[in-house]
C-alpha cells in the first residue's frame, strides 16, 4: 500500500472511530514496516475528545479546527489537506461526532477527494455501521456518507451493541439499504463481541493504557494470557485488513 489516505468517518459519538483508527494505523503500520514505505502519519480533528492523539507510539498530530469562541472554522482544515499533500506515504485521520459535518462539508466543497487523487493518492473512507440500538442511526450514517461521496468504502462491523440485525432478523448486509451501495464496499471488517470478561477487559485495559498491540506484547502490565487474548484479536482483525480490495 502506498500513498493512502483513510478517513474514518462516521457522524454517530461513541461508535468506535478512534477504535477503528487504532486499529487501521497498526495494520498499516505493520505493512510500511515491512514493505520499507515512509512512517505512517496519523491525524485527530476531534475536538472534544482527541484520544487518538494520546496513543504516543503513533505519533498522532492533533488538528486545531476549534476557534477561541468554540466555533469550528473549516478553513483550518487546510492545514490537515496541505499536510498530507506535501508528504509522500500512508495516512490515517481519525474524526469527531462534533467535527463530522464540517470536514464532510469542507471535503465535498472543496473537492477535496479529486485533489488527493490528481494527487497519486488512493483514498478511503471507513464508516462505521453498530449493532443493536445504534444500528439505525449508523445505518443512516452510512447512507450519508456513501451518497456523498464517491470514493471507496470499508464497511467496520461494530458488534459491540449488538448483532447488526433488524427486530425481523434481518441483517444489515442483507437490508436494500446496504445493497444500494454495496458496489462502493471494498471490504468488511466484523468488530466481533467477544467474551467480555476475558477478551472485552483485555482490550479495554490495552486502550485504557493508549498501547498498541506492540507495546503490550513487551509490557509487564499484561501477563501471558491477556498478551495472548490481545495477539488472536489483532491476528483476526489484520487477516480481515488483508482481503479488502485496496
Amino acid at each position: 500500500m502506498q500513498n493512502s489516505v483513510h478517513f474514518i468517518l462516521q457522524g454517530k459519538g461513541g461508535i468506535g472511530k478512534t477504535l477503528v483508527s487504532t486499529i487501521l494505523a497498526q495494520w498499516i503500520a505493520a505493512k510500511d514496516l515491512v514493505e520499507d514505505q515512509q512512517p505512517l502519519r496519523c491525524y485527530d480533528t476531534d475536538q472534544e475528545n482527541a484520544t487518538f492523539s494520546r496513543y504516543k507510539a503513533m505519533d498522532v498530530k492533533h488538528v486545531p479546527v476549534m476557534t477561541d469562541s468554540r466555533t469550528i472554522d473549516p478553513k483550518r482544515f487546510d492545514a490537515l489537506m496541505i499536510d498530507i499533500l506535501e508528504e509522500d506515504g500512508n495516512c490515517v485521520i481519525d474524526n469527531g461526532a462534533n467535527t463530522f459535518s464540517p470536514l464532510m462539508g469542507y471535503l465535498i466543497e472543496n473537492d477535496c477527494f479529486s485533489l488527493l487523487e490528481e494527487s497519486g493518492r488512493k483514498v478511503y473512507i471507513h464508516t462505521i455501521v453498530g449493532g443493536g440500538d445504534t444500528l439505525h442511526d449508523t445505518a443512516m450514517g452510512f447512507v450519508s456518507t456513501a451518497k456523498s461521496t464517491n470514493v471507496p468504502l470499508v464497511l467496520w462491523e461494530n458488534e459491540h451493541f449488538g448483532l447488526l440485525q433488524s427486530a425481523s432478523g434481518k441483517q444489515f448486509t442483507e437490508s436494500q439499504t446496504y445493497a444500494d451501495n454495496s458496489s462502493r464496499v471494498k471490504g468488511r471488517i466484523v468488530l466481533s463481541a467477544r467474551n467480555a470478561d476475558t477478551f472485552g477487559a483485555d482490550i479495554k485495559k490495552m486502550n485504557t493504557a493508549r498501547l498498541t498491540a506492540n507495546e503490550v506484547k513487551e509490557s509487564d502490565k499484561f501477563n501471558l494470557m491477556e498478551k495472548q487474548r490481545i495477539k488472536v484479536v489483532f491476528r483476526d482483525l489484520f487477516e480481515q485488513l488483508d482481503k479488502v480490495e485496496w
